[in-house]
Parts: C-alpha cells; sequence; structure tokens
C-alpha cells in the first residue's frame, strides 16, 4: 500500500481511506455484519485510515468501528472524526455547535464509542457561522496538548477560514468534495493548503456513486436515502450527468478498468497530498477500489479524461439549497 503524509506535520496514512457512512447513516438500510467485515478487509488490505462522523447514525458509525477494532492493533489505525453536527429524534439536522465547551462533551462521547483514549484527526464537520473558527481550534488544541487528539483537521472550510484556523495551530489536512465533477477547491482551496503545506482527504469521489458506472436513471432509492433531494440526482440533471459517466466508460473501457477506478484514480493522479476516501459499504466494492491503486493514468488517459469531463461540466449543485448554504467552502 502506497503511503502519503496529510500536510507538513501529519500523519503518514494509506493512499486510499476507507469512508464508514454509509455503514450507518444517510444511504438506506445497511448491514452491521457486512460493514464490520468491509473495516476488516480494508484493514488486511493496508488501508490504515478510517473516517466517521460523531453524528452517522447518532454515535452508531463510531460504536460500529469500535467493535471492529477490538482485536485489531490501534497503533496502526488512523481515526478521523467529525463532529459538531447536531440531530433530532427525527432524524433531522439542527445546524452545527463549534463551541469550545461543546468540543469537549462531543470528544468525550466519541472516545467512549470507539473505545480509544485519543482519536487521530479531529475536525468541525461544518464551519460554525456563530463561533469564531479561532474558538474552535484553540478547544481542540487544548486536547491535542492533553494527549486526546494527535492532528487537527477542517471539513468544508473557504480559503480565509483555513487560513485563519492554521494560524491557531497547524491544521494536517482538509476533508473536501473533490471529485470529477466537484471540482471548485482548485480556484482558491487546493492552492491555499498547498500554500501551507496542508494535505486533503476527498470524500465523494465517486460523487456518492454517480460515478460508480452503476447508478441507473431508474433506480429506486428508500426513503430515507438523501440522495433523493440531491439536485444532480434528479429529472434533467441525472440525465446530464449520467452521459458524463458514459463518456468516462469510454475510457475505462479502453484500459480494461471500470469507470469507479478511472474516477477514483483521476483524484490519486492529482497530488501526493491528496488522500481519496472511498465509501465502500461491501467488501466487493471495495476491492473494486483499490483496483484503483494498480491503475496509472497517463498524460494521454488524463487528457481524455478532461475532454469526458470537463471541469464545471456537472449538472446541479452538490447538495440541495437549504445544505448549500452551511459549506463555507462555497462562499
Amino acid at each position: 500500500m502506497e503511503i502519503r503524509t496529510l500536510g507538513k506535520n501529519g500523519p503518514q496514512v494509506s493512499a486510499l481511506g476507507l469512508g464508514t457512512m454509509g455503514m450507518s447513516d444517510l444511504y438506506g438500510p445497511a448491514d452491521e455484519t457486512e460493514g464490520i467485515a468491509t473495516i476488516h478487509a480494508a484493514l488486511d488490505a493496508g488501508i490504515s485510515l478510517l473516517d466517521t462522523g460523531d453524528f452517522y447514525g447518532m454515535g452508531h458509525n463510531e460504536m460500529l468501528i469500535g467493535r471492529a477494532l477490538r482485536d485489531r492493533n490501534r497503533d496502526e489505525v488512523n481515526i478521523s472524526v467529525k463532529f459538531g453536527g447536531l440531530r433530532d429524534p427525527d432524524l433531522g439536522w439542527r445546524g452545527i455547535d463549534g463551541r469550545p465547551e461543546a468540543v469537549r462533551n462531543f470528544l468525550a462521547y466519541s472516545l467512549r464509542r470507539l473505545g480509544t483514549d485519543h482519536i487521530d484527526t479531529y475536525r468541525l464537520a461544518r464551519v460554525d457561522p456563530n463561533v469564531p473558527i479561532e474558538e474552535t481550534i484553540g478547544e481542540i488544541a487544548e486536547q491535542v496538548k492533553k494527549g486526546h487528539v494527535r492532528h487537527i483537521g477542517l471539513s468544508e472550510a473557504g480559503a480565509d477560514t483555513i487560513r485563519r484556523a492554521h494560524a491557531v495551530h497547524p491544521i494536517s489536512d482538509l476533508q473536501i468534495e473533490y471529485s470529477l465533477i466537484s471540482r471548485g477547491i482548485e480556484a482558491q482551496i487546493l492552492p491555499t493548503v498547498r500554500e501551507l503545506g496542508i494535505g486533503i482527504t476527498a470524500y465523494g469521489v465517486l460523487s456518492r456513486g454517480l460515478l460508480s458506472g452503476r447508478w441507473t436513471a431508474d433506480r429506486q432509492l428508500a426513503p430515507d436515502d438523501f440522495r433523493s433531494y440531491v439536485p444532480r440526482f434528479t429529472g434533467d440533471n441525472l440525465a446530464a450527468n449520467l452521459r458524463l459517466v458514459e463518456s468516462l466508460r469510454e475510457i475505462a473501457d479502453a484500459r480494461g478498468a471500470t469507470v469507479a477506478q478511472v474516477a477514483i484514480a483521476w483524484v490519486l493522479a492529482q497530488g501526493q497530498d491528496i488522500v481519496p476516501l472511498v465509501g465502500a459499504r461491501q467488501r466487493d466494492r471495495l476491492t473494486e477500489s483499490l483496483g484503483a491503486l494498480e491503475l496509472e493514468l497517463t498524460p494521454d488517459d488524463l487528457a481524455a479524461i478532461e475532454r469526458a469531463v470537463p471541469a464545471d461540466s456537472a449538472a446541479g449543485t452538490r447538495y440541495a439549497a437549504p445544505d448549500m448554504v452551511h459549506l463555507d467552502s462555497e462562499r
């Protein structure tokens, strides 16, 4: 497994990370046993980075990871946790909380659910508009001093926020959506993190399945699958985006690869400071994703991919309008 370093002072992790959200939340029913088996298969394949959020399944995801790691060497795993997302009993969303006292509270619960004495990278899930980022980062820095946290990350933060946070404590990495059809970070955010020596953990590299090569226009989603509210998955937008996928399939077929492998390999090829998170929740999907590590895209491949899926060619925003307003990275 190739190893990459997240930021000047960040952790060394596998070139691919495993995103575990779908094992507990937002993508419809999931099989716990298969989820744990997938985590084990990822670790056995050399994946050392597991990404979660304390609000995924209202703590269920952290407990799932805790069970999966009971018989594993904790020192060989980097656990990245997002915190601050507020939920209600009806599974609704109630904003974000980045207050220092909330940081301490969220962290205490995460440590217990994960069954560990430290979290490798801790990050606010979204920037809290009501709390200066300096206060949130300052409190996490205090937890670094106490040994409860090893590294501090950010999530969906814009360039100005990144600079302000980094001035308080070195930021190891920014977690943000980055894929062939989500390239907004290339204008300001990517140059900023590279100037500051901050890595990228890229989520949504398959655009929540849209770039998997398996999505069809007539696919029926479970009632609790949030993709039914995402503009890219509806109506004419979906039809336009699936045409992009078919253009990508021609390139994949020529290389003897799958569409998903080409999409992941493209993100891998964007720099050694970028670690894609693959959201596989089944072992067969994980195996397919791992195949991207063996796919070395040539300059001709990259040029063909650019022609097939140009920047800004996606139809529809990456979140519904009410959710887009919470993204500091989109301001």
